[in-house]
């Protein structure tokens, strides 16, 4: 099977030469069988009346002053005249100095005219137009010819050379319209659906993208990307309604609040209460916000990345002692084991991915809980493993918590508070660094959370 579109179109026009040449072929010797002979009798009936008429000037006007009655009549480009003598020696050519002789005319045929018979030609025929007439002059007897002259026939040769190209341009030209329309129809398809997906429709399916040629390779590029538009949309659009949920929310218990607090006769407790929900959730509108922007920072690809070589095992410390306020009030145990390890990465953009992931251990760990920090060094990969013993999360769930605004079970957890994008975040700068993050569970119920990142030489 040809699967490729260039030699399909090479083919199609090799085809299309080759029934063409063939059916210029036929049709022109059909033409010449059915039409040949009424065209040679038509063409040698004007020629014994154009002879007759020539043979009346040369006996009017003599020998010498034919030849300019000739040209005055459009006779002489049209025929020659040949003269012969009583000897059949040729006496005059009016095509030239040089015998120009397009039909073969015997020295019998010359000694019949010189004898007085007319020359008619022995049958009508293409290959015998010439007339030869008995032509007196001076008391001398003289064989005088006619014969079609080599301009019309070269005139005729034309015409056949015309209609042979025109039959050959005419079945060329409609097996290339068949080729043509075998390629411009599934581009034309193309094109309308492309138009449509301007328009906002992705639902699209293109019938070509079976065939194995490039423009079934093109139809399933398009088919490909429609299904892909399609998903970001869906996901813009749910992006949108999720950023509005999560703006709504705290900006609904900000007003309500506020509204609460233009009351009077509030109890200094309750006026406390309605401040802290407040600036909590003004909180979490600033780490919405910061969020947001992050990820639009790492989505652009204008996101500064500064890699450096530092001390991991000394970054992880850190973000434990930071995080300290989160998790005092918990009394949770820290199982560290940090040997000293060298990394070549972006430090703040890993700073954060540590106290995403540390931020999610201390929010669903429970009080005296465990959460353990460890990191294991391979030839290639660092990884950094994060559990705990808190509720974990299902095995279903573990590859959805990392699409934005994604919260586990979120049923259960309505006491937890965020935005879902922690772990989206997580997963943008680890890609960014040529990594992996995954999520896994433990025995006691817990969450892993394992970063492997490429080590460096």
């Amino acid at each position: 099977m040809i699967k490729s579109l260039y030699v399909r179109v090479v083919l199609s026009y090799m085809i299309a030469v080759i029934i063409g040449l063939v059916s210029t072929y036929f049709l022109t010797l059909l033409f010449l069988t059915s039409f040949g002979d009424q065209y040679a009798e038509k063409l040698q009936s004007q020629l014994r009346k154009d002879s007759r008429t020539i043979h009346e000037l040369y006996l009017s006007s003599g020998m010498e002053k034919a030849r300019d009655q000739l040209k005055e009549r459009d006779l002489d480009g049209k025929y020659d005249i040949l003269i012969y003598d009583s000897s059949s020696r040729l006496l005059e050519n009016t095509a030239g100095d040089t015998p120009q002789e397009l039909y073969s005319i015997s020295n019998q045929t010359v000694r019949t005219v010189l004898n007085g018979e007319t020359y008619l030609g022995a049958d009508i025929s293409v290959e015998e137009l010439f007339v030869g007439l008995p032509y007196d002059y001076d008391g001398e007897r003289y064989a005088l010819f006619v014969q079609v002259s080599e301009r019309t026939a070269l005139s005729l040769i034309s015409k056949l050379l015309l209609f042979a190209l025109a039959i050959n341009l005419l079945v060329g030209g409609l097996i290339i319209l068949v080729a043509a329309r075998y390629i411009v129809k599934p581009l034309l398809g193309m094109k309308a659906a492309a138009e449509r997906m301007a328009k906002g429709e992705f639902n699209i399916q293109l019938k070509w993208a079976k065939r194995k040629d490039e423009l079934g390779r093109l139809a399933q590029s398009i088919n490909g990307m429609a299904a892909q538009v399609g998903q970001l949309e869906t996901m813009r659009q749910n992006f949108v309604s999720n950023v509005s949920h999560e703006i709504q929310s705290p900006l609904t218990s900000i007003s309500g609040f506020s509204k609460a607090l233009q009351q009077s006769g509030l109890s200094e407790e309750e006026r406390s209460r309605y401040l802290s929900i407040i600036q909590n959730e003004s909180e979490r509108l600033s780490r919405l916000s910061d969020n947001l922007l992050k990820l639009a920072s790492l989505d652009s690809q204008h996101h500064p990345f500064e890699p450096r070589v530092y001390d991991l095992d000394e970054q992880l410390r850190k973000a434990v002692v930071a995080s300290e306020p989160h998790w005092a009030n918990k009394a949770i145990e820290w199982q560290l084991q940090l040997p000293k390890t060298k990394i070549k990465a972006d430090e703040d953009q890993l700073n954060q991915v540590w106290v995403n992931l540390l931020g999610n251990a201390i929010k669903f760990t429970p009080e005296g809980g465990r959460i353990g920090i460890r990191i294991v060094r391979h030839s290639e990969w660092i990884e950094i493993v994060v559990s705990d013993n808190g509720i974990g999360i299902p095995i279903a769930e573990r590859t959805k918590v990392f699409e934005r605004f994604y919260k586990a079970d979120e049923s259960h957890n309505k006491m937890k508070t965020g935005s879902g994008l922690g772990l989206a975040i997580v997963r943008k700068i680890v890609m960014g660094h040529k990594g992996t993050v995954t999520i896994g569970g433990n025995s006691d119920g817990g969450t892993t959370v394992t970063v492997a990142l490429p080590q460096q030489n």
